[in-house]
């Protein structure tokens, strides 16, 4: 069944099962889809006629918020295929030389699947971030906790999403697909650091 369609309760359920996946990486996509759908809602809050000015900027954030959560969703089931590969390529016979080549490669090759949807959850936690920052300026201040909220669900994506990739590095024999992806996994101090300072902001602004 797919996540979209699973009930809360259902994937909290095999989250905490004994099972290979879902693990930290759905997690972390599913807090990339929250961030996404929190701001979503923060959006549809401001198409009043009060905010009539910022109304095609509001269309483009609806709009990339709903294709971010979809996005995130499928990276969630991704992440569970992924294992799923791993363990048919590990369960592959190796009693002959050859057999363990074809058994190294496969397992290699789906490492390296494994850790794929890690890495771009990063991306999409940077792309929330960027739109909680426009969202704060512009949005409709009843909400502003809200934007705050997705923040702090895409700070917590990104972190997510980088430890999970991270333990998956050490396995990967594509030494260009690595550099890509440690590249990609050095961005996240700064994603991180873009929603501390956004919530900060906000947590300021709701105090004064």
């Amino acid at each position: 069944m797919p996540i979209s369609d699973e009930t809360i309760a259902g994937f909290l359920g095999r989250l905490a099962a004994r099972v290979p996946a879902p693990g930290g990486a759905s997690a972390a996509a599913l807090h990339a889809a929250l961030a996404a759908s929190l701001l979503g809602m923060v959006a549809r809050y401001t198409t009043r006629d009060e905010y009539a000015e910022h109304r095609e900027t509001i269309g483009h954030i609806i709009a990339e918020t709903d294709e971010l959560q979809g996005i995130a969703l499928r990276l969630a089931e991704a992440d569970e295929d992924a294992f799923r590969v791993v363990i048919g390529a590990s369960r592959l016979p190796s009693g002959t030389e050859a057999e363990a080549a074809v058994r190294s490669g496969a397992i290699a090759r789906a490492v390296l699947r494994v850790a794929w949807p890690a890495v771009q959850v990063i991306s999409l936690a940077r792309i929330a971030v960027d739109l909680a920052e426009a969202l704060a300026a512009i949005g409709n201040p009843t909400v502003i906790a809200d934007v705050a909220a997705a923040a702090e669900a895409a700070r917590a994506a990104a972190a997510i999403a980088r430890v999970s990739a991270e333990i998956n590095l050490s396995g990967i024999t594509d030494e260009q697909a690595s550099l890509e992806m440690i590249t990609d996994l050095g961005t996240v101090d700064e994603i991180v650091a873009r929603a501390e300072a956004l919530t900060a902001t906000i947590r300021d602004q709701i105090r004064a």
